[in-house]
């Protein structure tokens, strides 16, 4: 039976994540919280300072001499203010750093999760809404660490305020907390209206992502059938809803803040009205007014607390996004090595479902040690999900498939890669020069070997007549598809093991040279079994014996000239 990483309990929101993300970059965030505190301290002393600095002031005027405790106040404020731009600087600088390496982490785990997850990942999530989570939510995830930092100077400082407000006169601060509860109410109501709509947000963006991807790689036949209004339509189909999505958080923000505004200038009336009577009574002075006047300003900066959340909200709903792509359960592999042996492959009871319809059912079929065989049957037979289960690319969802006896999810994954080796229909051409694309893997074979894979697969030929040869970058060389199809042979023969997959990999191929390969493939590759998946009659001709696949399960094996007197078979080539 095929074992995967069983899949933990995990939250349905991206909290957990978050957290994770806050803790990697924990040393910033304490430093860029202490610079919040220290700056948010700066603020809320200096109304103090001021306030006494006016004091001393007056005296000095009421009395006719200067007061020393005017200039020492005075450059307290002065010393206030300085230090509060440079912890701005210093928020600033810390601020941008962390971002960039909290998005960083995040972009790097869940690549390296969605790499280790395999084909299905792709079959899991679209590749433009895979490129949407890394790109876009992880960087709305990224700002997390440092907007949880900006939230503890956001909170201290009316905090602060409040406490001041008690210091300067207890009456002040009580006159605040009578209308505290309405800012809390306001700020939660702020915060579960907006986690909503800022999902669906980013979830609709996603789906734009993904159509888009599905264009771009379908451009030249949209051009061919000239459809690109109708498929720009398609792709900009879920731009309407994104609107609304937009408009209805820009709404949520805009209202909570306007109600923030309506009620924090009847605080501040309110505390300002009691100061002053208080100023009257001589129970404070004129400077104690001035600095209640501004912790009021300060204690009601809900303004700061709706900016603060609206980008946590955000990111705890990207950071969502990501974990949808973490929660996917990574392949587990064993330890066990394959013992001495020359590639005796079987599958054994294998059943495999895609999309809810079993597409592999009951399949039992053996490729023994050194032999070619080669696969057959029409079109959404299940060919190409048995070749990704006969080199572990997948796994099924019953039975077995073994390699010289071993079940291959009891292999290492060093083991498993070594000994099992892939060519695909369009293989990606991976790495900066062509000698990289032919060597890619690990280990990477040696300079002699790739030459030798590239002229058994027919590739030296029009590599070294490129001007830099097989130093030619990828994304500079002008291929063809079937030159395409010939680079990824030669990677296929450049690397060792004893079992070679051709996932209809000769399909662009012309008649001749794809005998060529065909020879060199027997050839070059003479102690290793070859399962091949064919669309050509041709193809299936050369192999050893042909296991033809209809409906999911073996209908038969043999030789292509044994298969070939049954009308149904030629059908299956279209003869």
């Amino acid at each position: 039976m095929a074992t995967t990483t069983p899949r933990p309990h995990q939250p349905t929101t991206g909290t957990r994540l978050l957290g994770e993300a806050t803790r990697y970059s924990a040393a910033r965030c304490a430093v860029l919280a202490l610079c919040a505190v220290a700056g948010s301290g700066a603020t809320l002393f200096l109304p103090y300072a001021i306030g006494h600095a006016l004091d001393a002031v007056l005296t000095g005027h009421l009395t006719g001499r200067d007061d020393p405790d005017a200039t020492r106040w005075i450059l307290v404020c002065a010393a206030l203010i300085a230090a509060s731009a440079l912890l701005d600087a210093i928020d600033g600088v810390l601020t941008g750093t962390t971002n960039a390496r909290t998005t960083a982490w995040l972009r790097g785990r869940v690549l390296r999760h969605a790499l280790a997850v395999g084909p299905r990942t792709t079959a899991r999530f679209a590749p433009g809404d895979l490129v949407a989570r890394l790109i876009d939510n992880a960087a709305h995830a990224g700002i997390a660490p440092a907007t949880f930092a900006a939230l503890l100077a956001a909170l201290v400082t009316p905090v602060g305020a409040v406490v001041a407000l008690a210091v300067v006169d207890i009456r002040l601060a009580v006159v605040f907390l009578v209308g505290g509860p309405v800012l809390f109410l306001l700020l939660r109501a702020f915060v579960r209206v907006s986690s909503d709509c800022v999902a669906r947000y980013q979830k609709v963006q996603g789906d734009i992502a993904g159509r888009l991807d599905e264009a771009i790689g379908g451009a030249r036949t949209i051009a061919a059938a000239h459809t690109e209004d109708k498929e720009a339509a398609r792709v900009l189909e879920p731009l309407p809803e994104l609107g609304r999505q937009g408009h209805r958080m820009w709404r949520v923000q805009g209202r909570s803040q306007a109600q923030a505004v309506a009620v924090a200038p009847l605080l501040q009336i309110a505390v300002a009205a009691v100061a002053g009577h208080l100023v009257l009574h001589h129970r404070i002075s004129i400077g104690d007014l001035l600095a209640a006047s501004r912790y009021a300003v300060l204690a009601t900066g809900v303004g700061m607390l709706v900016g603060q959340l609206g980008g946590l909200v955000r990111a705890r709903a990207a950071a969502g996004r990501l974990r949808e792509v973490l929660a996917e359960p990574a392949t587990a592999y064993g330890t066990a090595r394959l013992p001495d042996g020359g590639g005796l492959l079987e599958l054994r009871g294998v059943r495999a479902a895609r999309g809810g319809r079993a597409v592999l059912d009951g399949v039992d079929l053996t490729v023994p040690a050194g032999t070619t065989v080669a696969v057959v049957g029409r079109s959404g037979a299940g060919k190409s999900l048995l070749a990704s289960l006969a080199g572990r690319l997948a796994d099924p969802d019953e039975g077995v498939v073994r390699l010289d006896g071993t079940a291959l999810d009891t292999l290492s994954r060093a083991e498993l890669r070594r000994e099992v080796g892939y060519a695909f229909e369009r293989p990606a051409l991976l790495g900066d020069t062509l000698r990289d694309t032919i060597g890619f893997g690990a280990p990477r074979p040696a300079p002699d070997r790739v030459r030798d894979a590239a002229r058994a697969a027919r590739a030296d030929t029009f590599v070294t007549r490129l001007p830099d040869g097989y130093a030619t970058p990828c994304a500079e060389a002008p291929l063809s598809g079937g030159e395409a199809q010939r680079l990824g042979l030669a990677r296929a023969f450049a690397r060792g093991g004893r079992l070679l997959i051709l996932d209809d990999a000769m399909s662009s191929l012309d008649t001749v040279t794809e005998h060529h390969i065909a020879e060199a493939l027997l050839r070059h590759t003479p102690h290793r079994s070859r399962l091949i998946i064919a669309h050509r009659a041709a193809t299936a001709a050369r192999a050893d014996a042909v296991a033809w696949l209809h409906d999911g399960r073996i209908r038969a094996v043999g030789t292509h000239a044994e298969l070939w007197q049954r009308p149904e078979y030629r059908e299956v080539f279209g003869a």
